[in-house]
């Protein structure tokens, strides 16, 4: 049996290497969406990403016979263990073939390197946090997945788990046809709500763009803050995501909820550009950039990413109900079917019976987990 060898990534090449896995992983599965080549590199630069202004990371690769078939990160989430008070290092960018002696080596390997720098739990995969794409594929592995959405062959739970890792939780992702009439029950619901509390819904000022950010970053941050697993994002790491996003943004479907004029809640709803960079193949240039201008204006869905209501008015009856009803009324209004909302925490019974109560249903489930190193 030859040997798994691991190695890091310092040159050039072990970069690309990285980045370019995943074309090898998934060259026969049709879901998979490939991921913008230019985005990965920004993703993963510690000179341009505000994540490494706090926390670190290092990348691997396993090589057998000296062919790349495996990747791993070793995350150091420093914010994380200071916010929850933990030693919890994190796995990401997780891809192998269908080979436990090459996944146990990567996750070996992960493992001592936190043990190395003094943790004790190690969880994933999380890339670099749970602000992030994070959360392993265990059901839905026939559709592709959603904008900022996980997706993995259907043998990798089985790999994580040979490696010694239980389930620490699990997501949900909830889709709603736009075939599928609302109830008298939620538009009596929402509409109670939004005028019992006096709320007034708008859609986000791209010309303030800023400042609009960050109204979400400070509602996001205090909303999210008891959620398990939750990180603050910092002024840094927000604006970096918004700058991302804001080429994709349909300001119609991007809701802050305001109460006596003050900013109370909001929620982000993004055309799923997954269907037009299914087309591109991973890169803008020479022709990718105009096809990914051309579909992406026949995207026909939406992905409800993040919705949040101050702590203080998060029991108030109704409210998160109204905030998903006023998103899915935009999102038909401006020419979008169907509609998936992700994630939501398993525990969180307070967002997932209003799920329910939108007629959504769960087609997607994701896992976190976790071991004792």
């Amino acid at each position: 049996m030859n040997p798994i060898e691991i190695i890091p990534v310092k040159a050039r090449r072990d970069l690309r290497r990285f980045i370019r896995l995943p074309w090898d992983i998934y060259r026969h599965d049709s879901h998979w969406v490939p991921p913008l080549i230019s985005e990965m590199k920004g993703l993963l630069d510690k000179s341009k990403n505000p994540f490494f202004v706090h926390s670190k990371a290092d990348f691997f690769l396993a090589l057998k016979d000296g062919r790349c078939v495996g990747r791993i990160a070793a995350i150091l989430n420093q914010n994380h263990n200071r916010f929850h008070g933990e030693n919890m290092a994190f796995f990401g960018f997780f891809e192998s073939i269908d080979d436990e002696d090459v996944s146990t080596a990567l996750f070996d390997h992960v493992a001592r390197w936190a043990r190395d720098r003094g943790m004790e739990q190690l969880r994933g995969p999380v890339s670099y946090s749970t602000n992030d794409t994070c959360g392993l594929l265990v059901e839905g592995f026939d559709c592709p997945p959603s904008v900022m959405m996980a997706h993995n062959p259907d043998y990798y739970p089985g790999l994580v788990s040979a490696a010694g890792f239980e389930k620490a939780m699990d997501l949900y992702a909830w889709v709603r046809a736009a075939s599928i009439p609302l109830s008298s029950k939620i538009v009596r619901v929402a509409e109670k709500s939004m005028g019992r509390s006096k709320i007034r819904v708008r859609s986000i000022d791209m010309k303030n763009f800023g400042r609009e950010v960050e109204i979400i970053r400070r509602i996001y941050n205090d909303a999210w803050s008891n959620n398990w697993g939750f990180v603050p994002m910092t002024d840094a790491e927000f604006r970096h995501t918004a700058k991302s996003l804001k080429a994709i943004v349909d300001p119609r479907l991007v809701l802050i909820a305001e109460k006596n004029d003050e900013p109370v809640a909001f929620a982000l709803t993004l055309p799923d550009i997954n269907q037009a960079l299914r087309k591109i193949n991973g890169r803008l240039f020479p022709i990718g950039l105009p096809l990914l201008l051309y579909y992406a204006r026949r995207v026909g869905r939406v992905r409800t990413l993040a919705l949040g209501i101050v702590k203080r008015l998060q029991n108030w009856s109704g409210l998160g109900a109204a905030l998903y009803f006023e998103s899915y009324r935009r999102s038909i209004e401006a020419g979008y079917g169907e509609g998936e909302l992700s994630w939501t925490l398993e525990t969180n019974d307070l967002i997932n019976r209003s799920m329910r109560l939108f007629e959504a249903r769960i087609y997607k489930r994701y896992r976190i987990y976790q071991k004792t190193l």
